[in-house]
């Protein structure tokens, strides 16, 4: 039996977070392991209790989204850091924006349904996004504030296979579906693609997407 997926739940309404406690730990591969309030409350859970997700409310007293995502990734805290979706009731959210800047996997929408937060969960706990390339390029395309990124003559350390795998990557595709693309097994796609991340200093798929975005680099394998 697979070990579930650890979520720390993180919202100021407790009603709100018990109907996810309920719909999260009747998934067979789900356990939720801890409830914040708010940000300030969700960064010591998650040095006591390292989940592997955290669902996050961008909007809340005290320490709101924004800020906890800044203070989760600005290397204070050790690795293995849990990946974070933000939750927001505002669809291509300029703050869930610069969340996802600054290291967040993705956002969801509150009203979303049961099905779609399995999903989103599962995604990120693989390291995917929920969000799809289009709306990330609308989302950066609005004046937010933007997250230290590597500079662009790292791009030019990678292979031409890596371009490539970079590029799909850029567009969303998983590693399956670039593996049927250039007709190379997913291992390989899955090893190119960790190192393109090593290469640019960037931590998972969603990060890569916004890297191409902010340089340009989205049609980098043509």
């Amino acid at each position: 039996m697979t070990t579930p997926i650890r979520i720390l739940l993180t919202d100021d309404q407790a009603l709100f977070r018990a109907g996810l406690r309920v719909v999260l730990d009747a998934q067979e591969d789900m356990e939720v392991v801890g409830e914040a309030s708010d940000g300030a409350e969700a960064l010591t859970l998650v040095t006591e209790l390292h989940p592997d997700i955290v669902l996050l409310d961008m909007r809340m007293p005290r320490m709101d989204g924004l800020e906890t995502v800044r203070r989760l990734f600005d290397g204070a805290f050790p690795e293995p850091l849990p990946r974070v979706i933000v939750l927001t009731t505002f669809g291509l959210d300029p703050a869930a924006a610069t969340a996802i800047r600054l290291g967040a996997s993705g956002f969801l929408l509150k009203d979303a349904t049961p099905s779609f937060l399995f999903a989103a969960v599962r995604a990120v706990h693989e390291g995917s996004s929920v969000i799809a390339p289009n709306d990330l390029a609308q989302l950066f395309g609005q004046d937010v504030e933007r997250a230290p990124t590597p500079q662009p003559a790292e791009f030019g350390t990678l292979t031409e296979r890596e371009r490539i795998v970079f590029g799909w990557a850029a567009r969303g595709l998983s590693n399956s579906e670039i593996s049927a693309r250039e007709f190379v097994t997913e291992s390989t796609v899955k090893t190119q693609l960790s190192s393109v991340l090593g290469k640019l200093g960037l931590r998972d798929r969603v990060q890569l997407v916004v890297y191409a975005n902010d340089h340009g680099l989205a049609g980098a394998r043509e």
